[in-house]
């Protein structure tokens, strides 16, 4: 094994940034005002098995088509930087489906399994340990857990400010997260 501490907040904070379900509370408050009734417990346990099975099956899925995990690293860190500007900027330049029901497809995918946690995922896997990976995946669930518990409360709590704020603030985060990556990334594919 080979946990490590700082491994283990990085690739936590990165998860965070990306999954972004503090700045999903909009929309998970939305959802559980169409539907009554948002299934936490359900939708977290599937996108944490969601995210454990890309982090392992995904590298394999990428053997499979000859790209390796750092070329496929630099286009995650595009997407991130994409995902970065969106929360920045406050524009939205890939517009989803909207849900009609609060069930484990709109919540556990791709609200907190998207395509941006799965690239970061992948991205991770480049340069961390997996086993810190996955302690970084189960804190994320635990958090992402309790915030679809305690949406309303958090909503009210915070208010459409402070949820923008939190979002750019996350955003930032998540746009220098981006550059690193692909500053890492780029060397080894020349």
């Amino acid at each position: 094994m080979h946990l490590n501490f700082r491994e283990i907040a990085t690739a936590s904070m990165i998860l965070f940034a990306v999954i972004d379900i503090v700045g999903s509370v909009p929309i998970i408050i939305s959802l559980r005002n169409k539907v009554g009734h948002v299934q936490s417990e359900k939708a977290s346990i599937v996108a944490a098995c969601i995210m454990v099975a890309f982090l392992f099956v995904g590298e394999e899925i990428l053997n499979l088509i000859r790209v390796d995990v750092n070329s496929f690293a630099v286009a995650g860190a595009f997407v991130i930087f994409f995902l970065a500007i969106e929360m920045i900027l406050g524009v939205n330049l890939h517009k989803d489906e909207k849900p009609e029901t609060a069930s484990i497809v709109p919540i556990a995918f791709p609200l907190i399994a998207g395509a941006g946690t799965m690239t970061s995922l992948l991205a991770l896997r480049a340069e961390f340990y997996v086993e810190n990976i996955i302690v970084a995946i189960i804190i994320n669930i635990i958090f992402v857990y309790l915030v679809l518990k305690s949406s309303s409360r958090i909503g009210k709590l915070l208010g459409s400010n402070g949820l923008g704020v939190i979002r750019k603030v996350f955003g930032v985060v998540l746009l220098a997260i981006a550059v690193k990556l692909f500053a890492t990334n780029i060397n080894q594919l020349f």
